[in-house]
């Protein structure tokens, strides 16, 4: 069987690897709330798992005016505080209080390790990023129990396209202005290729500064370092 040398086949090696080895769920287009930058479906998923009763009396499970009331306070709260504040500490909306994330379990204490197991990590292929162009899409979008942390963009140097090409696709198309892509609402954005990965925390177009490793990086790696 052929080796597939394409930015597809790339693509596809690290979502295996994250699938396989780090235990990550797959997401779609269809479940990313543009207007939010949310995965509804595994941020739903999660909140329905760990705080049931929450949910229900939020009255967020089904769509409507409940629902866009409490994305709008999250979409807020992470603007206002960034995803890892978030994800740490959770969100307060009207009397009810919501966690984000459940981090390691001390030992011997089962709820907190059933609590930690239904964290969902995902990732979503060619992720439809803008409300305003639909068709604009970036390589790869990894999420935690719904909220983006990380983007990435992907070359391969057979097909004559390095990590120094997605650099410039950041700055030059990737509008920084896009939820998505404003400051804390993502942990970093990577630019990958065969063998070498760049990293920014802050897009800000032409102005962006990436640091950079000449290792390459496994995709099993990313799994313990957002756990």
């Amino acid at each position: 069987m052929p080796t597939d040398t394409s930015e597809k086949g790339l693509e596809t090696l690290i979502v295996e690897s994250l699938i396989h080895e780090a235990d990550y769920l797959p997401g779609s287009n269809e479940d990313f709330d543009r207007d939010h930058a949310v995965d509804l479906a595994h941020l739903l998923a999660f909140l329905k798992a760990t705080q049931p009763k929450v949910v229900e009396s939020l009255g967020i499970e089904t769509d409507g005016p409940s629902r866009q009331q409490f994305l709008h306070r999250l979409q807020g709260e992470i603007a206002k505080r960034g995803v890892i504040d978030v994800l740490r500490k959770g969100i307060k909306h009207g009397a009810a209080s919501l966690n984000l994330f459940y981090g390691t379990p001390t030992p011997g204490n089962a709820r907190a390790v059933e609590l930690f197991q239904a964290n969902r990590f995902s990732f979503t292929r060619q992720l439809h990023y803008s409300k305003d162009e639909t068709q604009l899409a970036l390589d790869l979008g990894v999420f935690i129990n719904g909220l983006p942390v990380a983007t990435f963009e992907l070359k391969n140097k057979l097909t004559k396209q390095t990590v120094a090409d997605a650099v410039t696709q950041y700055i030059r198309d990737r509008d920084p202005k896009e939820l998505l892509f404003q400051f804390g609402r993502c942990v970093v954005h990577f630019a990958v290729d065969d063998h070498k990965v760049q990293m920014c925390t802050h897009l800000t177009g032409g102005a962006s500064s990436p640091s950079s490793s000449t290792r390459p990086i496994p995709a099993r790696a990313a799994g313990p370092l957002l756990r």
